[in-house]
């Protein structure tokens, strides 16, 4: 009964957060096709951020609060110290507009991610790309693809490649310098270069089979594929082989190591 229970209400949550991210979605592809002027904005990584990224960090915000005021949440567009929340077990991992460059760049590969991290782990993930209606979702086991205009559904699981050349996605905007010797070690693949976390997603709908990085990332940018990459099927690992582990209070800072992505 309680496993029944605990289940439905997490079931509940998803819905919301998934709710919260086509409307987040939604404000974004108004600002997306208006005619009004980017205010844009350099990190100190000289990674761009607009004035959308911060207007929708407001909103996911807004709304996770009313789904659960007690939970703590980190955004990419907020300053944090480890100092603060290394104490933390549970919290809400959230990337408002990932992929601004390609927002930037009109291309449309850019996405709203929301996930919940419990004890170090990523549980419940949401990634939602606006522009094409496309929202995939995963709870622990079972992981989900949604086109919502066409009332489409479907349970995703991952493909393996072991009759066919395998499809490896890279980033569209980040260039990987040792991703070259990697792929030398690869006898046959398709590359497919795609903005922000669709990457992930392409892995867990079976479309495509690896992704390895190399560069920079950090928590936000992962926690939501991971999410959706372990529930359908798939294994995510650092080059070590380790899993990422969310846990704060065993991190020096918010940055991810390398990883690997495969589909199984």
């Amino acid at each position: 009964m309680f496993c029944r229970y605990h289940s439905k209400i997490h079931n509940i949550m998803l819905e919301k957060v998934k709710s919260l991210a086509r409307y987040a979605g939604s404000i974004i592809m108004n600002l997306y096709n208006s005619q009004e002027s980017m205010n844009i904005y350099y990190k100190s990584d000289n990674t761009p951020v607009t004035h959308v990224d911060y207007k929708i960090n407001d909103i996911i915000k807004e709304g996770l609060l009313k789904i659960n005021p007690t939970m703590p949440i980190i955004s990419e567009e907020e300053s944090y110290t480890l100092n603060n929340c290394y104490a933390w077990k549970d919290y809400w991992l959230i990337d408002p507009l990932d992929g601004t460059k390609e927002f930037l760049n009109k291309n449309g590969e850019f996405t709203v991610n929301i996930s919940l991290i419990k004890n170090g782990c990523p549980i419940l993930g949401v990634i939602y790309a606006p522009c094409f209606d496309i929202l995939y979702s995963a709870f622990e086991k079972s992981a989900w693809k949604e086109v919502k205009s066409r009332s489409f559904k479907e349970k995703i699981h991952t493909f393996s490649s072991n009759h066919h050349i395998p499809v490896l996605v890279t980033s569209r905007s980040h260039p990987d310098q040792e991703l070259p010797n990697y792929l030398k070690n690869i006898k046959q693949y398709h590359i497919k270069k795609i903005g922000s976390s669709l990457k992930f997603c392409l892995i867990a709908e079976g479309s495509a089979q690896i992704y390895p990085r190399f560069g920079n990332t950090y928590i936000w940018d992962t926690a939501a594929g991971q999410a959706i990459v372990t529930a359908s099927g798939g294994k995510m690992t650092t080059w070590k082989g380790e899993s990422l582990n969310y846990s704060l209070s065993s991190r020096s800072n918010f940055l991810n190591p390398g990883f690997i992505v495969v589909s199984s």
